[in-house]
């Protein structure tokens, strides 16, 4: 089973809400020649970015993630502040600015939508984790929305978010699901925390942390225990009441039979673990995060209650301060059952929960 170190060399793709498999499988197999050109588009829209990412982190590594954040002669805040741009369906980033911190409602839903969620993001990190902002500085939240035209995906790409509107088909607008908003903002905080390597196991790690946060975030929102959540990941964006990008409760029925994508490749558990090669999803990172994303689920149900206030506190201390950035499932879930004895005692029913749940998928 392949796990990477630190000298893999895959610290620096593109964090996008849409895997490139199934953009693939659009490209491949989609309905119309339009349908299959605007995922190609799509996805060499991605290698753009992934390389000017490149530069991004480049950036951070001379200047200091939050230095550079600020911006020439900027300061940086203790409290939330958001900015909200429009492309105007161009590629010039970061577009026209339309929605600042504590300004008034846009007449573009858009706008409110990533403005709003990412405030919902801040809030569960800022007030249930006391974390300021993506950073713990006070990084202002920048955010793009109108990017190109039918743009099939949303990502950050180490400095801020950028959103697509979807080609109304296959996939609407990526601001409509707060999850998705709070899974690529989540990105930025795992890149400043456990700075997980986007490859194999670590990769992997790297999306469920943002699933889990994701998911969190909507659940918050909408003041749903554990048992009340759907625990589907983007079940708006991806057209059709049936479908959704991922399942956090049963890994591989997100989507099934799907006319264009097929069926969710995910596993729930390290039985049908997928054996990658480093090009092809980056050693399965989308995939095989349904893995971990499953444990999360398995302990939240077990522990009971909101999620966000002991499965995600447990979480949240494993990412902060109990992993390194090449960490496998295994370190993952040893990290997960400390952090879990840390704040709730040994054994308690949070520990034991955490532990089942990590015995259950296959992990220990």
């Amino acid at each position: 089973m392949k796990t990477c170190s630190g000298n893999c060399g895959h610290r620096d793709p593109l964090l996008c809400a849409v895997p490139p498999y199934m953009l693939e499988k659009v490209a491949e197999h989609g309905k119309t020649a339009k349908a299959r050109r605007t995922a190609l588009d799509s996805l060499q829209i991605t290698n753009f970015f992934r390389s000017k990412r490149r530069e991004i982190q480049r950036a951070f590594q001379a200047m200091g993630f939050a230095s550079f954040a600020a911006g020439p002669g900027g300061t940086l805040s203790s409290q939330l502040e958001r900015r909200v741009y429009d492309a105007q369906n161009t590629k010039d980033l970061p577009g026209r600015l339309v929605r600042s911190e504590g300004g008034p409602k846009s007449a573009d839903p858009a706008v409110n939508e990533v403005y709003e969620g990412a405030g919902q993001t801040d809030s569960l990190f800022r007030d249930e984790y006391g974390r300021n902002s993506i950073d713990d500085h006070g990084l202002p939240i920048v955010q793009t929305v109108h990017f190109d035209r039918r743009y099939q995906n949303a990502f950050w790409d180490g400095a801020q978010m950028i959103y697509g509107d979807g080609d109304g088909k296959l996939f609407g607008s990526f601001t409509t699901d707060l999850d998705i908003i709070a899974h690529e903002l989540t990105h930025g905080v795992t890149q400043n925390e456990a700075a997980l390597v986007y490859s194999f196991q670590s990769g992997a790690l790297n999306e469920s942390f943002s699933d889990v946060f994701g998911s969190l975030v909507k659940q918050r929102a909408a003041n749903e225990d554990a048992g009340q959540a759907n625990w589907l990941i983007g079940d708006n964006v991806l057209i059709g009441k049936k479908y959704a990008l991922r399942s956090m409760k049963a890994p591989g029925t997100a989507y099934v039979n799907h006319p264009v994508l097929g069926t969710d490749p995910q596993p729930a558990s390290m039985a049908k673990y997928a054996e990658l090669p480093a090009w092809e999803d980056q050693g399965g990172v989308h995939i095989n995060s349904g893995i971990p994303n499953h444990a999360f689920y398995l302990a939240a149900i077990e522990i009971g209650g909101q999620a966000w206030k002991k499965a995600g506190v447990i979480w949240y201390r494993t990412l902060c301060d109990l992993l390194p950035a090449d960490a496998t499932f295994a370190r993952c879930a040893q990290a997960t059952i400390q952090a879990a004895r840390n704040e709730f005692g040994g054994g308690s029913l949070e520990e034991k929960a955490v532990n089942r749940a990590w015995k259950t998928v296959g992990v220990l």
